[in-house]
């Protein structure tokens, strides 16, 4: 028999998702009305002049070649970031739900980047890819690559990538850990039974079982990589060198903070909200077919 929660006072339902209710208008709702707003006035740094131009913010962004650009980098940059944090996150899952000794220790150490701030995180991928310094561009030397991000746009791009997926494959391996903790022992020991290797389980039962977990952690990563990657960026190389690290949530800062246009800037704010909620339904539209619940 089905048990329901009744709430004597009908208010109280209310009053407990009201203070998330209040951060979601403060934080989100409040600051994207606002960016609408600005999207289409032009108004000069002080905000002494202010004039309605519709849609011609966004004429000039969406007709400028560099915004495309960047635009193109944005994609593959979320891209490789997602794959990055994704696939070693699984793999790490996977070797750390066979650990019987030290289980614990093992998984807290996994876990310990996702407390670490991005601008920090960042800074310390930063110390060792240092050209001068660091000990991973002293191995790279040595094994005769000329490693030097600060003018190289591709290694500069792979530094970025590199230290945005390792901040993240924390909060994936949480995930994927508990999906492996979540599938029967019954149906793998039965796939054991009949013959089946390692990697035929993994194939046939093990990852579609974590479709579901996979999928939502893909949603996520390409957020994380559109959004949440700024800190890193700001930190490692500034969106340098000549721009070649320079991806939209970056333009957006630039332009309106250092170039001081804030009717462009806003326009790419909300092109960027945008593009984020096309990627979302595109991804549930498609990709959630191979998904088995």
């Amino acid at each position: 028999m089905e048990r329901r929660v009744i709430f004597p006072n009908k208010l109280l339902p209310y009053l407990l998702v009201a203070p998330q209710l209040a951060v979601t208008l403060v934080f989100f709702f409040w600051p994207a009305g606002q960016a609408i707003q600005m999207s289409v006035l032009s108004q000069d740094a002080f905000g002494q002049s202010v004039t309605f131009v519709g849609l011609d913010n966004f004429k000039e962004v969406l007709s400028d070649p560099d915004y495309l650009k960047t635009l193109w980098r944005t994609l593959f940059f979320a891209s490789a970031v997602a794959i990055c944090a994704l696939v070693p996150a699984l793999l790490f899952a996977t070797m750390a739900e066979r650990v019987v000794r030290g289980a614990t220790f093992y998984r807290t150490v996994l876990v310990l980047p996702y407390a670490i701030a991005p601008a920090i995180a960042g800074v310390l991928w930063l110390f060792m890819f240092s050209p001068s310094t660091g000990i991973l561009a002293y191995v790279l030397k040595k094994m005769g690559v000329d490693w030097n991000p600060r003018l190289d746009g591709d290694q500069a791009m792979f530094l970025v990538i590199i230290a945005a997926a390792w901040k993240q494959i924390s909060y994936n391996f949480l995930f994927f850990l508990a999906g492996l903790q979540s599938i029967p022992k019954a149906l793998l020991e039965a796939a054991s039974i009949d013959g089946a290797g390692e990697w035929r389980k993994f194939r046939t039962i093990v990852f579609p079982l974590l479709s579901p977990t996979t999928f939502f952690l893909l949603v996520v990563n390409i957020v994380y990589a559109f959004f949440d990657t700024f800190g890193i960026i700001d930190a490692v190389t500034n969106g340098g060198p000549a721009k070649a690290t320079e991806v939209l949530v970056y333009k957006v800062y630039y332009d309106g903070v250092h170039s001081l246009n804030l009717g462009s800037s806003a326009a790419q704010s909300v092109i960027l909200m945008a593009i984020v909620i096309l990627l979302t339904a595109v991804q549930f539209k498609y990709v959630e077919r191979k998904v088995h619940y």
